[in-house]
């Protein structure tokens, strides 16, 4: 006869056999779930660049506009009617021609009035002249008359002067752009006739950073190019502007052209290259290897298999170079593909190295 188990030590059995079931699913997840022991991942692949002293021509290049040697806008002096234009736009004009005439013949009826008047007075100073030698008059009476001569010289002089005015001469040689006025158009002194611009010469001006506004002195040379022309040209400094402007911190520097060419337009862009020596032991090293941070620049130097960090100090910088002056010495290595994946400490394998 089979006993029947008593329903406590049935539970407690059954307890036991799901805590024992669940023991050994749990170890063996912990089993699954332990990590399997890992390999190291290989050394990155990177290129290199070698140091090594170069030549570096210490030239800037810094845009730049030729003017005219000389160059005004045409007023007249007073207001008056055009009566004669005796110009062409864009022909040459010589120093003291006349540009321009404007109505004075009311100018000129004055003149001829003071003319006769004086004419008059002179007669009378002379027929005074002879009574005073008889006592036919008085000293007084002769002074009289002279003076009444010379406020008529006087006057005249003065509607001559103003005659003079009603004509516009050129101050220089050189040659008349576009007029904005016709004839018979009445104009004032702040009317623009036209601009005359002495072409003969031409002069160079451009700005240059505060730190080489040392180098601009009179008498040194620069080149410079235009924008569709390699062909250089040379010009000499003549004067710098007084003050550095505060806004852009830059020196305006004029030149004169030293040699004339048609291709030489006033108004025309340049390219201004000025000469600031040669470095003959200049550490160049490629643009792209430099990591710009907040402070400072850095570059990652290949040591011993491994990349480390260095800071420098920057100096001229052309289209794919870039000048060390301070944190590098000859020989050292850096890094110039892969910047952004390396860290430092970590071991990088060189894929290629530049020697220049």
């Amino acid at each position: 006869m089979i006993k029947q188990v008593p329903k406590q030590i049935a539970a407690v059995l059954i307890i036991s056999s799901i805590l024992i079931l669940a023991s050994c699913t749990s170890n063996k997840k912990e089993e699954s779930k332990a990590p399997s022991a890992k390999t190291p991942p290989p050394p990155s692949k990177v290129d290199a660049y070698v140091v090594i002293p170069k030549v570096l021509s210490q030239d800037i290049e810094m845009p730049g506009s030729l003017v005219p040697f000389e160059e005004t806008e045409l007023h007249p002096e007073i207001s008056g009617r055009i009566i004669a234009i005796n110009f062409k736009e864009g022909a040459s004009a010589s120093e003291g021609s006349v540009l321009l005439k404007l109505y004075d013949g009311d100018l000129q009826a004055q003149l001829q009035k003071l003319k006769v008047q004086l004419k008059v007075a002179e007669q009378t100073v002379v027929r005074y002249a002879s009574l005073l030698k008889i006592n036919g008059v008085s000293q007084q009476d002769y002074d009289l008359t002279e003076l009444a001569v010379n406020n008529i010289k006087a006057d005249i002089n003065i509607i001559q002067t103003n005659i003079e005015k009603t004509q516009l001469k050129a101050p220089f040689n050189g040659k008349i752009g576009l007029r904005s006025i016709s004839i018979g158009a009445y104009v004032t002194p702040q009317t623009v006739i036209g601009t005359l611009r002495k072409l003969s010469q031409l002069k160079l001006e451009f700005t240059v950073p505060e730190k080489y506004s040392i180098k601009m002195q009179p008498g040194n040379q620069v080149h410079f190019t235009l924008e569709n022309n390699n062909t250089s040209y040379s010009a000499k400094i003549i004067a710098t502007e007084n003050n550095i402007s505060v806004d852009t911190r830059s020196l305006m520097v004029k030149a004169i052209v030293e040699k004339g060419d048609t291709q030489l337009i006033a108004g025309a862009f340049t390219k201004v290259q000025i000469p600031l020596g040669k470095n003959n032991a200049a550490l160049m090293i490629p643009s792209q290897a430099i990591i710009p941070k907040a402070r400072n620049k850095e570059v990652i130097v290949f040591r011993n298999g491994i990349a480390a960090n260095q800071v420098v100090t920057t100096g001229t910088r052309d289209s794919a170079n870039i000048e060390i002056v301070t944190g590098l010495k000859v020989g050292d290595t850096v890094l110039i593909s892969g910047l952004l994946t390396v860290k430092p400490g970590t071991k990088v394998q060189l894929n290629k190295i530049t020697k220049p």
